[in-house]
């Protein structure tokens, strides 16, 4: 039979071919062969379809236009994109390179494009010889079949699990159709899913730099639709897309990026960042608290101690009145994380600024700013001075070693830890400055180099520290070991709310700013967004949970939001992650005791499984209000978002199964 295929050259004698066998009974063989023969190397009458054998099915690609289909084992058919948004002009002729890949090009948009099936995906890999934007991949619903339950998962912060139907994600309340698009060097991962009907597709953009995605509401159903931007001067002249079939479930796109990140020896771990350094051990089972007022003396460290706390990470503002050597001393003791809150990324004029962070000696404000390609200086954080270029910095720091100044001065107190504001977010900057010019691209590198000097020791005198930075991006999971935001998915509403100092509060009273400890309600559109349990789903801690600690953001505490408080607090101990506190007196006396109780629950979950990969992620119920959560050799925890009892767990609770101590349970209070 194989030797018939093969005698029937040309597409239309092949498919004569194929025709005269249907209807004949096909062994397994005879199959295997009929596959093999119209797989890679069978393309449509005219050349217009490439197709490519991928793990679970045959991807289908249009070079015409772009458009991607696929087919699984089972006969689902998918659309992994639809055509790209502009006319790409008339293809070259597809160009064989072996049985799984293929290559033409766009003379005229100057692009090249090749196409193959890659450990187990399509991969897309697209270079540009000259400028240009290209609105690709697209896809929504249809992706998976268009069918009831579709749904997009997007890693903003933790993770959404968005509804494609949902009337509040398809209007501008839910902060997603409003937007121009969301960068993806903005999100904590690269990636996003959607699924339907128990199949999905994964999109991952390795390249992130220079893409956009946006989500569009069309007949009241979201699509998404990718930018990237071809500019040679930025170092975005290349653009990959690597499409998966799924199983369906919510995090099989953060499984296949887990998966990608491990196949690059791109995956961090904490059992390694242990063994380097034995004080990142302290992490784990430690809530995260940053101390004000009073809350930096060993007095506090005592009370928390006597309250049963054996674990914490404690932080303290760059406002002048830094931790005390005895309060340090005292943290250290009780087996304690503590360390400066500081930044290296902006600059103002020292004789005027306004936080010492912002003061840098001799000329690097104004000499080291960051200049747009009209030579002005990028504004600095809330337009006070400028952004400050870590070219600029680098180039200096063999000579005038001011970044390995900076952190003796700030560690000089004896702490463990350091909190490096933003380098592992995904503030990048172009930099146009003749004297220090540098591109997104090298600013991550810049950050990623010198965040492995403090928690390697290369910028601390060979003394590594426990780092952390501000909602780390995938990209810096190798070199720190918390984050502080990247469990939240931040509405741009949430900027809006903390403007309003009068409901907010502000940098004040100093020991106790009301930014940090004023109770506040925030707007409905908002709270649901970033904290409906239905919506979230655990794409970050899927793909890092055992390799970087991840937190809320600082400025949402614990109890900041006392609506949402429980559903927090529960979330937090159903990804096995700690919460974030703002803690002095004060707050001790209030909270204290629900701290304290949390905390023995969570010192349980994380002896279990705090440095063991999440497994298993899944929703008990239909209304999604019963969650559970796997990890390791077979940590279960459930938690029960509503307020009736599922299977002996009441509402507002959350258990944990199969760990060393057995069952355990917390209900927090409210």
């Amino acid at each position: 039979m194989t030797r018939f295929l093969k005698a029937a050259t040309g597409t239309r004698k092949r498919r004569a071919a194929l025709a005269a066998l249907a209807g004949t009974a096909l062994t397994a063989s005879t199959f295997t062969a009929l596959q093999a023969y119209a797989g890679p190397g069978d393309s449509g009458d005219d050349g217009g379809t490439v197709a490519l054998r991928i793990k679970g099915g045959e991807a289908r690609i249009d070079p015409r236009t772009l458009r991607i289909t696929a087919r699984t084992a089972s006969g689902t058919e998918s659309v992994l994109s639809a055509a790209a948004a502009e006319s790409l002009g008339t293809p070259t002729p597809v160009s064989r390179r072996g049985p799984a890949s293929a290559a033409w090009s766009y003379p005229d948009r100057g692009l090249t494009v090749s196409a193959a099936a890659r450990d187990g995906r399509l991969v897309v890999d697209l270079h540009a010889k000259k400028d240009g934007s290209l609105g690709w991949p697209s896809a929504g619903a249809a992706a998976t079949g268009d069918t009831k339950g579709a749904a997009i998962e997007l890693p903003r912060g933790e993770g959404l699990r968005i509804p494609v139907a949902d009337p509040f994600w398809n209007s501008a309340r839910g902060g997603l159709t409003g937007e121009e698009g969301i960068g993806l060097k903005d999100l904590t991962m690269p990636f996003w899913g959607t699924t339907a009907g128990g199949h999905g597709v994964s999109t991952l953009v390795p390249t992130d730099l220079g893409t956009q995605l946006r989500f569009r509401s069309t007949g009241g159903r979201l699509q998404t639709a990718a930018r990237h931007d071809f500019r040679r001067a930025d170092g975005t002249d290349d653009y990959t897309v690597a499409f998966s079939l799924t199983d369906g479930s919510p995090v099989a796109a953060a499984r296949d990026y887990r998966r990608y990140l491990a196949s690059k020896g791109q995956l961090g771990s904490l059992k390694q960042k242990i063994r380097k350094n034995p004080e990142v051990a302290k992490l784990i089972g430690a809530p995260h608290a940053y101390v004000w007022g009073d809350g930096r003396s060993a007095k506090t460290v005592e009370r928390l101690k006597k309250l049963g706390i054996s674990r914490m990470w404690l932080g303290y503002d760059a406002d002048g009145n830094p931790m005390p050597k005895e309060a340090v001393a005292a943290a250290k003791k009780a087996g304690y994380l503590v360390g400066p809150y500081d930044s290296w990324d902006n600059a103002q004029d020292p004789k005027t600024a306004d936080t010492s962070v912002a003061k840098w000696p001799d000329r690097v404000y104004p000499d080291g700013c960051v200049h747009d390609a009209d030579g002005k200086p990028e504004g600095g954080f809330g337009g006070r001075g400028c952004y400050l270029s870590s070219q600029a910095l680098a180039d200096a720091e063999p000579r005038h070693h001011y970044l390995a100044d900076r952190a003796e001065d700030m560690t000089a107190n004896g702490v463990n830890s350091y909190f490096l504001d933003v380098d592992a977010t995904g503030e990048l900057f172009r930099d146009h400055t003749p004297g220090h010019p540098m591109t997104q691209a090298e600013d991550r590198a810049n950050r990623l180099q010198r965040m492995r000097g403090v928690s390697g020791g290369a910028l601390t005198g060979g003394r590594p520290y426990v780092l952390g930075s501000e909602s780390a991006g995938s990209w810096a999971n190798q070199v720190i070991d918390f984050s502080h935001g990247s469990s939240t998915p931040v509405h741009d509403g949430l900027w809006k709310a903390e403007r309003d100092k009068k409901t907010w509060g502000g940098y004040w009273p100093k020991g106790r700013p009301g930014m940090f400890f004023k109770p506040a309600t925030l707007d409905t559109s908002v709270a649901r967004a970033m904290f409906d349990p239905r919506y979230r789903v655990p794409l970050y801690e899927t793909v890092l949970h055992d390799s970087v600690v991840s937190t809320d953001r600082w400025e949402l505490s614990l109890y900041k939001l006392p609506e949402q408080k429980k559903d927090r607090a529960l979330l937090a101990m159903l990804y096995n992650t700690p919460v974030n506190l703002a803690l002095d007196g004060k707050a001790l006396d209030e909270h204290g005791k629900e701290i304290a109780a949390m905390q023995r629950f969570f010192a349980g979950i994380q002896k279990a499984a705090g440095t063991a990969a999440m497994t298993d992620f899944r929703t008990l119920t239909a209304d999604h209000r019963v969650q559970r959560t796997t990890f390791g050799g077979g940590l279960k925890i459930t938690a029960n978002f509503g307020s009736t009892a599922y299977r002996g767990l009441p509402g507002g609770c959350v258990q944990a199964t199969g760990g060393p101590a057995g069952p355990q349970r917390f209900c927090p209070e409210g």
